[in-house]
């Protein structure tokens, strides 16, 4: 019997019956759901969005497309500019600092460039707003799970390294079968965690209100801010049932068999005894549709990517000239395109006088604080449940539903209801921003030290067992050791999301009553509000500067303090 799978059972009729039937169910709920996308629509008519609970099927398929479609863009970029910037160091000293400029940037910003941008492109469609909503997810995704899996990268131990070169690994080869392979298994709690993070943006990418525009798209993230915007506290929790019902149903049918399938890659010399399973992924083992598909096309496709497919003639190695040429040329329109931009927001910047510069210099301290702040409390109670999560499969079973359900539902939709708890309790937003940047922030901690702790190889326990390893001893020697990579990059995530959720942490509002604190992110949002685009672009490089500034001075340090000490050997 595998130490991943279980032996066969018979397999019933039913089972592939149940398969095919939501198949086909699944592709005609995309294209109902894909049709509505594609309709016709002018800028100047207004969308309403209904609160009939009857609607909320729909629109939580409206939402479920769009944070799908997000999440497969966010993946396909994590690999390309993660493998780019780990294979030169010149991809690192350029590739990684414009990562962290672009995590820092908020969703607000991409909006206000994106929406316009994409209405030009497809004029009189609904397409064009709804890939700006599907741009605003992906931002809200893709920076964690880029930093994740750089760190895994980076952290392939030598000596598998040294073991793909002496079998002829190369190219796209080696790629798959040792970078991939390794960093699987934080890859998929980064995304989970990623994912959870889109819906926290969904009333903002959804229901888009920047430079003078109101756009409402028919989705969850847009029905949670009608009902809000009306007060309307019954709609409201309909939408809360609605989201806990999608949230549960992905984590069982796709988030739990990845977790459980992906088990496989995980590193140590031992099988573990007590690994993640799911109904869903034995289902599927026991299905014959399914084990058709794993024979006729994954086992050749893996067999080709171990053995190589055979040449008659070796390809012949591009000439050095050549490829530091085409590198050459990548990097200067890389440059390029950033040089165009640093000058286009310049000349907008140029247009604001000395107080409207200096002003937000100062904003930008005291959001710091804050960050500092949230970032430091969600690590306190996150760090240790995490690691008790990753380190109990059994219990991680219960814990993960729980969890995914609490780091995926928009905590920014409890924000009016706090907002009405500082009123009531005379707490000023000034120090009360900080527990609601930290409702939206603390997951990224707590998904990256799940990761790190459910990684930690079975023989390393056994062998702190058998030294009767107990209490701060088996963390020092142990625990922090293995997570301090991912819960660096957890940090790194959690600290950038929280300067990004300072636009909806700063300023909040229930019932036309509004509470604003003074920061960078109030600072941008009524400059969004507004349409100030001078404003909008000296905030974004604002908050861009303090996040470069705080990574190159402490998280970076972070990384190659994980990268030297702590990277795991086999």
């Amino acid at each position: 019997m595998s130490a991943y799978g279980q032996a066969r059972q018979k397999p019933g009729w039913w089972v592939d019956v149940a398969l095919l039937a939501g198949v086909l169910g699944l592709f005609y709920g995309i294209v109902e759901v894909g049709r509505g996308m594609v309709e016709p629509y002018a800028p100047q008519s207004s969308m309403t969005v209904s609160l009939d609970p009857a609607v909320l099927p729909y629109y939580a398929g409206r939402s479920l497309v769009r944070m799908f479609l997000a999440l497969g863009a966010s993946l396909v970029f994590t690999v390309l500019y993660a493998r780019l910037a780990s294979r030169s160091r010149m991809g690192e000293r350029i590739l990684i600092p414009l990562l962290d400029i672009l995590q820092s940037v908020p969703v607000l910003g991409f909006l206000s460039v994106t929406v316009v941008g994409f209405m030009a492109l497809f004029p009189g469609s609904l397409l064009g707003p709804e890939l700006a909503s599907i741009f605003a997810i992906f931002t809200g995704q893709v920076w964690n799970m880029t930093f994740g899996f750089y760190q895994s990268i980076t952290g392939v131990p030598k000596e598998l390294r040294e073991a793909s070169r002496l079998y002829g690994l190369g190219g796209i080869r080696r790629f798959f079968l040792l970078d991939f392979a390794y960093g699987a298994v934080p890859l998929v709690w980064n995304s989970m965690m990623s994912f959870g993070g889109g819906w926290f943006f969904l009333a903002v990418s959804e229901s888009i209100t920047v430079l003078h525009r109101d756009i409402r798209l028919p989705g969850i993230g847009s029905y949670m801010a009608a009902a809000m915007d009306q007060g309307n506290v019954r709609a409201m929790l309909y939408a809360m049932v609605a989201m806990v019902i999608v949230i549960v149903v992905v984590d069982q049918l796709f988030w739990r068999p990845l977790v459980a399938w992906v088990q496989r890659f995980k590193v140590e010399q031992t099988a573990g005894l007590d690994l993640p399973t799911s109904w869903m992924l034995t289902l599927l083992r026991r299905s014959h549709a399914a084990e058709w598909a794993r024979k006729a096309v994954f086992q050749p496709f893996w067999a080709w990517m171990i053995a190589g497919r055979p040449r008659s003639r070796p390809r012949p190695s591009p000439a050095p000239g050549v490829k530091k040429g085409v590198s050459a040329a990548i990097w200067v329109m890389v440059i390029g395109v950033i040089g165009y931009w640093i000058l286009r927001g310049g000349l907008m910047v140029a247009e604001l006088g000395w107080k409207e510069l200096l002003a937000p210099i100062g904003y930008g301290c005291l959001t710091l604080i804050r960050v500092g702040a949230a970032v430091l409390i969600g690590a306190l109670w996150t760090v240790p449940v995490g690691v008790w999560i990753g380190t109990h499969p059994k219990w991680s079973r219960v814990a993960q539903p729980v969890v995914l359900i609490a780091a995926s539902f928009p905590a920014n939709m409890f924000f009016p209801l706090i907002t009405a708890a500082f009123l009531s309790l005379h707490i000023s937003l000034q120090w009360g921003s900080i527990v609601l940047m930290m409702l939206g922030t603390q997951w990224y901690i707590l998904f990256n030290v799940i990761a790190g702790a459910s990684a930690i190889p079975g023989d390393l326990r056994e062998a702190s067992d058998l030294m009767r390893l107990r209490g701060w001893r088996r963390w020092r020697l142990l625990i922090l050791p293995v997570i301090f990579p991912s819960l660096t990059t957890g940090l790194v995530t959690a600290a950038g999301g929280a300067w990004n959720a300072s636009i909806v942490a700063e300023m909040v509002s229930w019932q036309g009553t509004e509470l604003a604190a003074t920061g960078l992110g109030a600072y941008i949002t009524r400059a969004t509000t507004d349409g100030d685009w001078p404003a909008i672009v000296w905030g974004i490089i604002v908050m861009a500067a303090f996040v470069v500034a705080v990574n190159r001075l402490v998280w970076r340090r972070m990384y190659r303090l994980a990268e030297s000490r702590y990277r795991l050997e086999v």
